[in-house]
């Protein structure tokens, strides 16, 4: 076993202190409790790295700057702390963007430093400038250039706080690499200043008592929790609230986690590969829950048909997505663990959901989800389903965007929060093998499986130097139908069966690639290996990379087709 050896810091900090601005970067980033930087050094950020060098600030040097960001997306998603990311300026900003992106669309909590050229010399078009101020404007919550090294421990201050509030987001610093050459008096306890940045974190009482009565009158009510109640640290008092109004629940993507996965309240993810009970759910209901989720179209299908009949109540903490998509009945705009306790302190007279209930139940025992077996071919399905038995439900589970990702969403069930790390929003390859490095260190004690497909894992594979470099324990699931799944499903379906640039017909040995990283890979093509390969897995005190062949030609159901409604799922039965 490989050991790490920390280095300890070698000074403490006064307020007033004099000190360079790179100093007073890190002194801020420690006091803010920050144990772990994902980045990659470059010309404009030396002066931090020289830093960061002299103090012993724990660092994960990614192999590429997205590689970075991803991991620190992973981190955040797990540990609720931002995940923060150093890079330098120009390519070393402009390979963030997609991550920054990724955590904008998925409410993480990030804090992106670039390294940016001097100020004497911005707007030149000097080596290695790129304006990322323009640049990521549209997709981070806020962002600041240091022009001054005494506004840089303010805002410092200000980044973390604005990310990790309200809705949580990323916050970008640009920081000129004179600023952190000059020096200045260290200042970090002074009050915030924020007039304008005041997020609305109480419910309104009135609302929740608007809430109540619905409840109360309604007779096929439903909850659909969104990854807001992950953020809000609200599982355990949606559950309560849940039994005591016996109200069934369903999750989006990013929700998954937020509760039981088998419960018997629970009725599945909904959606465009949700089940049948969850999507029927949303389209008979009479009262529709929405807590922390933002009615994106993946969720809805054709609006016309989502919750016809139903009357909508949406909890969310941002005021902006409140009526955004889906007109709203009675809008509760706060935090969702505050909103659920004030439910469950109202304990409202209980509505008939008996009937409902037993409906819904019914429904699940006709329309479970399904796959047809195919000897000893591996069937992707099975492959998640004999993970989850593995693993015992107990994994952090990470996967890009596409079939996999479907899958593991479907057959993975979560039990537990802040087990599942996925790219929801933005749908980014590449995102899953990074993402679990960053959950690795969030939680050194849970084991993590990053579920991936074999192009996605072909963007970031180069990460694999962190896993032989500290002997990190991600195990890695490769899902190899030697395609462009998703792509492919869609062109199958919808454009003929022409797959046009969607199939691999040469693909590198992963084993090998694993194998000229130190890293213990196995390949496994037939079913009955499967689950004694994923017991070696899991055993294995060290990485690991397995790859899985499964059947290619292989969709995800069930499936709503683009412009039906979610009542229109196609594949639900076999």
């Amino acid at each position: 076993m490989k050991m790490e050896v920390k280095k300890e810091r070698k000074h403490q900090v006064t307020e007033g202190q004099k000190m360079s601005g790179s100093s007073m970067l890190i002194n801020a980033l420690s006091l803010e409790g920050v144990d772990v930087i994902f980045g990659y050094p470059g010309g404009a950020i030396l002066p931090t790295y020289d830093e960061i060098f002299k103090t012993g600030i724990r660092h994960i040097l990614a192999r590429h700057e997205q590689g970075a960001v991803h991991a620190a997306e992973g981190y955040a998603r797990i540990s609720g702390k931002p995940g923060v990311c150093v890079v330098t300026s120009g390519p070393g900003a402009t390979n963030v963007v997609t991550g920054i992106a990724d955590a904008m669309m998925d409410s993480l909590p990030l804090v992106v430093i670039t390294g940016q050229v001097s100020t004497s010399v911005i707007g030149t078009d000097a080596f290695q400038e790129a304006d990322v101020i323009g640049i990521t404007m549209p997709i981070t919550k806020h962002n600041f250039q240091v022009r001054t090294v005494e506004e840089l421990p303010q805002i410092i201050k200000k980044a973390f706080h604005i990310a990790t509030t309200g809705r949580p987001g990323p916050v970008l610093i640009d920081l000129p690499k004179d600023v952190s050459q000059g020096e200045g008096e260290f200042f970090y306890d002074k009050p915030l200043d924020l007039p304008g940045y005041q997020p609305t974190t109480i419910p309104n009482r009135l609302q929740i008592k608007k809430v109540v009565e619905a409840v109360t009158e309604s007779r096929k009510p439903l909850i659909l929790a969104g990854a807001g109640v992950l953020h809000g640290k609200a599982a355990e008092e949606l559950k309560q609230y849940a039994e005591q109004q016996q109200i069934p629940v369903t999750n989006t993507l990013l929700g998954l986690g937020s509760f039981p996965g088998e419960h018997e309240l629970f009725l599945g993810m909904a959606g465009m590969h949700g089940t049948y009970t969850a999507n029927m759910a949303i389209y008979e209901c009479d009262l529709l829950i929405n807590i922390g989720a933002r009615f994106d179209d993946r969720l809805t299908g054709n609006l016309e048909h989502f919750a016809p009949n139903a009357k909508v109540v949406h909890i969310d903490i941002d005021p902006a997505e409140i009526g955004k998509n889906v007109e709203v009945d009675i809008p509760v705009v706060g935090n969702s663990k505050q909103a659920i306790e004030m439910l469950l302190e109202a304990d409202g007279e209980k509505g008939e959901h008996a009937l409902w209930r037993a409906d819904l139940k019914q429904l699940k025992q006709e329309y479970p989800l399904w796959y047809k077996q195919d000897g000893e071919v591996i069937k992707p399905q099975q492959l998640i389903e004999l993970i989850h038995e593995v693993t015992e439900g107990e994994a952090v589970v990470t996967t890009d965007v596409g079939q996999h990702q479907m899958w593991s969403a479907q057959y993975y069930k979560f039990n537990k929060p802040n087990r599942w790390v996925t790219s929801g929003g933005l749908g980014t390859m590449g995102f899953g093998f990074p993402a679990a490095i960053g959950a690795q260190f969030a939680e050194p004690n849970l084991p993590v499986v990053a579920i991936i497909g074999d192009a996605g894992f072909q963007m970031t594979a180069q990460e694999l130097s962190i896993l032989q470099e500290l002997n990190l324990p991600v195990k890695i699931v490769i899902v190899n139908n030697a395609a462009l799944g998703m792509v492919r499903q869609w062109q199958q379906l919808f454009y003929g069966e022409r797959y046009s640039n969607s199939l691999f017909p040469i693909q590198p040995d992963f084993v090998k690639l694993a194998s000229a990283y130190d890293i213990k890979g196995i390949k496994v093509e037939n079913l009955s290996e499967v689950k004694d390969a994923l017991k070696e897995m899991m055993d294995y005190d060290g990485p690991v990379l397995m790859d899985f062949r499964v059947a290619q030609v292989e969709n995800v159901y069930p499936m709503i087709s683009p412009g039906k409604g979610i009542h229109q799922m196609e594949g639900v039965k076999p």
